[in-house]
């Protein structure tokens, strides 16, 4: 039997082959890519900052550096959180230097440095889920500096910060899970605060290996205790995340 018109039996398969190039299309403008970046201003001998730059979808980059820049302005803060008023990271590295000029001034006598480093490394990166730690020494003359790490995950597909809650199905279930990690990991049950109560850290974020969990100088224990951080095999918490780890 002869077709009447035989362009017609190439319709549907060059149409699904269109439509899978378009779709490959779509998720190419999804992906994105990090380049390390050093910032710094011309009059600049304190601050460090190396922090990720996301190219790649403009609105997905462009959130995502945005709020790593905020997280790098509110850690070059010296005052109070609510007293913010830099809106770039050159303009927080201007003004620490000057109110280092000024403490100087206020006391000439002094030997006390002030230094600043901040550097940001991607931990891990899937087509659901980015995570990204932000690590920061500031010393502005005490008798120690501050060490302080931030994790930040953002959602793939929108550059949206994730909370902490959302990165679970069931928290409750993986808050059992990661008491039986952090009971392995610390030795010394006396040195923390609360012993009678386990919480989850500030910091929770995934890595190559599954879900690390950090908690920061001071948020559970002493000085001298130091960062305490374990980390979650993926296969042991899979059922339990939001987010899938490929």
């Amino acid at each position: 039997m002869l077709l009447n018109n035989p362009s017609m039996f190439y319709k549907k398969p060059l149409l699904i082959v269109y439509l899978f190039f378009i779709f490959i299309a779509c998720k190419n403008e999804l992906n994105l890519s990090f380049s390390e970046v050093n910032i710094s201003t011309s009059n600049n001998h304190l601050v460090e900052v190396n922090i990720p730059d996301a190219k790649g979808n403009e609105g997905i980059a462009n959130q995502i550096n945005l709020i790593i820049k905020k997280t790098v302005v509110a850690l070059l803060h010296t005052g109070e959180q609510d007293s913010i008023t830099s809106k770039s990271i050159e303009e927080s590295i201007t003004l620490f230097n000057k109110e280092f000029q000024t403490f100087k001034t206020d006391f000439p006598e002094t030997a006390q440095q002030w230094e600043a480093q901040i550097d940001g490394e991607v931990m891990f990166q899937s087509s659901e889920i980015i995570s990204i730690a932000i690590t920061s020494y500031v010393n502005t003359g005490g008798a120690h500096g501050t060490l302080n790490i931030s994790f930040l995950n953002f959602e793939t597909e929108t550059g949206n910060l994730i909370s902490n809650d959302k990165l679970f199905k069931d928290i409750d279930g993986f808050e059992k899970v990661a008491k039986t990690y952090f009971d392995k990991t610390v030795k010394d049950k006396d040195a923390i605060f609360d012993i009678e109560t386990f919480k989850l850290p500030a910091n929770i974020a995934y890595n190559e290996e599954g879900v690390i969990l950090l908690y920061n100088i001071y948020e559970i224990a002493p000085y001298s205790t130091g960062i305490i951080e374990f980390t979650i095999p993926f296969e042991k918490v899979d059922s339990l995340l939001h987010f899938n780890s490929f």
